[in-house]
């Protein structure tokens, strides 16, 4: 690593691995490389310094097509002079040592500037990068377009725009020894997550053929998160896994020619439809990941190959993350959306941040200069070339492309929210209509149609004051977990497992427990959400195990307390396959609910699932910072039979640590309080449904909606009782409802009462701390 100013960033990261990292399990493939020296006598032999010098100083980069007019003549140039002596010569000894008697050997050919890659700032993707380059006149030529890229349109504007002087960046090329992904898989690998910093996970994304789909964006790849603490304690450690589209691949050409190497083929129907890589291979590019990240101790942006032939995993270039790093963590910054609207199209989201504009629909980089400051820009795919026009834009809405591509990774770099991979944004937005960009609503962006009203808001998690409770969160979406986690918090007091079902799963447990009794167009709408796993039953338990233990990776070793599913029978009804299940009540809210359901023979079987994933989650991936919460409990009877059910479900209360709470959110739970507190190990309050059952009135009725208020007499007498019932049996006693995030008066008044906790809305955190500190 002390060889930057030689070889650049990315040819001195592989040595470095080459030479320290071998011994401990991290596997680079061989090459060597051309020096910066080697750069400047070229140029020097050539007669070009001086010319490039004079040529770029008249340079107006704001100029799109006089930058690519200049760029294109000093390139020529580049391509026209021959080598120095002493470089062929060189070359030539080197590419002997490489091949050896192969001489057929397939090498990438990698540019490497010297002011690539450099923790200050991110040179990602502005020179190129040739595969499949055969022969070494081939391996010269390519050699000579390295060079020449460092004049690419992109490079030249990112040096003026950054501070770069032209003449102080030199181009080193490195030519490795390719892996034959091209018939296994490859990709890339953050060991933070790239969108919200969270630092105690490894993001992997994963596409078949060479990686250079993933890192253009040209491909959707698959996605998995997996946990660190857990690779250390050799658990399973994969959190969450994404199926992408994957819809294309690179492989190897016919030729060897740099411009020829590669073809770019469809993926096989079948092949789509499973995951690129097993959990085994994801944890082992983890841990790969590790020993690079303690090497060079910062978080590390890595690409990776497996190689279809042996089966092994390589690591073919690793430099450190330059934008979520170097992000100021104790400045706590969000993006608010004030209004609903219309969505238009969805995507991954880039960034957490609301840009809005009219919309630029952009067919190739030679309609670039339709974009003015202000503007949504809207394309297939943008790659680093794009950069000079992206930083003019308030957003960015691609059909293609994942979230580790070239052009994720400038957004992210620039602050600009970017929505990736929608696929069809192209067709379903209209040239100059005016949209909402929003990525601050978790793993999926979403473009609104008009200007809706957003806010920024700012804190200093320096400023904030000490308070005689605990505040935790509500927590429903895995997608924000991370991000939240930032946030001042004690944990999550509701993780609603209703929110997992809907958002990630979207079937009635029923329909995949008895998938063959499903209508056709049932079954086909099934087939397609289950891509990827081994059965219907394995999908529903896999992706609430993939809910829940995000959340309590995120939050850990913070309490988690999960609420089992508590759907009313409309709501399951409208799950895909839902209306063959349930009962078509006039009333579901005071129906078909909560533990009645757990403990009735016709769905006991869901039950079941449910707690198969907890299980899971506390005693085989070790998280048992998860707690278990009861919803809608009428009866002590129905209180003894969930304890029961759980416990031959393998999930005793006390047990492994497991602490059981119930919801407390009928009047008949506060007044029989100390009979109900016999089977729990304490209370959560559910403000809602406890003021609109003592109330006798609809929560969700407009007309009479004025009525409702927690703050109500006869609610706070129900919630004195509850709060002195677990004060007097030394039990846990928290609130989870609405009330305290929409009423700080109530969250104060909670407080003086004695509660253990309260558990408010991410977005009312941060305001309502500082209101109850002022009369702490």
């Amino acid at each position: 690593m002390n060889d930057v100013e030689r070889v650049g960033g990315k040819n001195a990261s592989l040595g470095e691995m080459i030479s320290n990292l071998a011994s401990a399990g991290v596997s680079v493939p061989n090459g060597f490389a051309t020096t910066a020296q080697a750069y400047w006598d070229f140029l020097e032999y050539g007669g070009l310094a001086n010319r490039i010098a004079d040529t770029l100083k008249e340079l107006d980069v704001e100029d799109v097509k006089a930058l690519a007019e200049t760029g294109k003549k000093i390139r020529g140039w580049l391509m026209e002079a021959p080598f120095q002596p002493e470089l062929e010569t060189a070359i030539n000894a080197a590419w002997e040592e490489l091949s050896a008697d192969n001489q057929q050997l397939a090498v990438a050919v990698r540019s490497s500037a010297t002011a690539e890659d450099l923790p200050d700032a991110s040179f990602a993707g502005q020179q190129e990068t040739f595969l499949n380059i055969r022969g070494l006149e081939n391996v010269k030529h390519a050699i000579k377009e390295v060079f020449a890229s460092l004049y690419n349109d992109r490079a030249i504007s990112y040096r003026v725009h950054h501070g770069f002087d032209h003449g102080e960046v030199a181009l080193s090329a490195g030519i490795q020894r390719m892996v034959r992904s091209e018939t296994g898989a490859a990709g890339v690998m953050f060991t933070l997550d790239t969108e919200s910093g969270f630092d105690q996970v490894v993001f992997v994304t994963a596409s078949y053929g060479l990686g250079e789909t993933v890192v253009q964006g040209a491909v959707n790849p698959d996605e998995f998160y997996v946990f660190k603490p857990n690779l250390a304690a050799a658990r399973p450690a994969v959190l969450r896994r994404t199926l992408g589209s994957k819809a294309i691949k690179m492989i190897y050409g016919e030729e060897a020619r740099a411009g020829r190497s590669v073809v770019t083929v469809d993926v096989d129907k079948q092949d789509r439809q499973v995951f690129c890589v097993t959990d085994e291979e994801v944890e082992s590019l983890a841990r790969q990941a590790l020993i690079i990240e303690k090497h060079y101790g910062r978080p590390m942006d890595i690409e990776w190959a497996k190689d279809g032939d042996d089966g092994k995993l390589y690591i073919v270039q690793a430099r450190p993350e330059t934008v979520k790093s170097r992000a100021n963590q104790n400045v706590m910054e969000r993006y608010l959306l004030k209004e609903k609207g219309t969505v238009i199209v969805e995507g991954r989201s880039i960034g957490q941040r609301i840009g809005a504009g009219p919309v630029r629909i952009v067919k190739s980089i030679a309609d670039m200069d339709k974009v003015q400051p202000g503007d949504v820009l809207v394309t297939d795919m943008t790659d680093p070339d794009w950069e000079p026009v992206m930083k003019r834009s308030a957003a960015i809405v691609t059909n293609r492309g994942g979230r580790t591509c070239h052009a994720a990774i400038i957004a992210r770099e620039l602050g600009i929210p970017a929505i990736v991979g929608c696929g069809d944004a192209t067709e379903k937005l209209q040239e100059g209509e005016e949209v909402t960009v929003s990525c601050a609503e978790g793993d999926t962006g979403r473009v609104y149609k008009g200007h809706l009203n957003f806010e920024l808001k700012t804190n200093s998690i320096d400023s904030m004051p000490s308070l005689p409770f605990k505040i935790m969160m509500n927590v429903g979406n895995p997608d924000r977990a991370f991000d939240f986690s930032s946030l001042p918090n004690e944990g999550v007091g509701l993780a609603r497992l209703e929110f997992i079902i809907n958002r990630m799963i979207g079937v009635h447990p029923k329909a995949l427990l008895n998938l063959d009794e499903q209508p056709r167009e049932v079954r086909q709408a099934i087939d397609k959400r289950i891509a990827g796993y081994g059965s219907p039953v394995d999908f529903y338990v896999s992706k609430l195990v993939e809910g829940i233990s995000t959340l309590a990776a995120a939050f850990a070793p913070k309490k988690v307390i999960v609420r089992l599913s508590d759907f009313k029978s409309n709501e399951y009804e409208n799950l895909i396959g839902g209306s063959r299940y349930e009962p078509g009540e006039e009333n579901p809210m005071l129906g078909f609910r909560g533990a009645s359901r757990y403990i009735s023979d016709n769905f006991r079987d869901c039950f079941e699932l449910e707690c198969r994933a907890l299980k899971q989650v506390r005693d085989v991936m070790g998280l048992t910072n998860v707690e278990i919460m009861v919803p809608f409990v009428r009866t002590v009877g129905e209180a003894s039979r969930v304890i029961d059910l759980l416990a031959e479900n393998g999930l005793k209360r006390g047990e492994n640590g497991l602490r059981v709470i119930m919801m407390c959110e009928l009047p008949a739970n506060a007044l029989l309080a100390d009979e109900f507190l016999e089977y729990f190990d304490g209370f959560s309050i559910g403000s809602n449904d406890l003021t609109q059952l003592t109330l006798g009135l609809d929560r969700d009725s407009g007309i009479i909606a004025h009525l409702f208020d927690e703050r109500n007499e006869a609610v706070k007498k129900l919630l004195a009782m509850a709060i002195q019932a677990c004060k007097r049996n030394n039990k846990y006693i928290g609130i989870c409802g609405q009330g305290p995030s929409d009423h700080p008066d109530l969250a104060r008044w909670l407080m003086q009462q004695g509660i253990d906790t309260v558990s408010l809305n991410p977005d009312s955190v941060l305001d309502t701390w500082f209101y109850l500190a002022e009369g702490a």
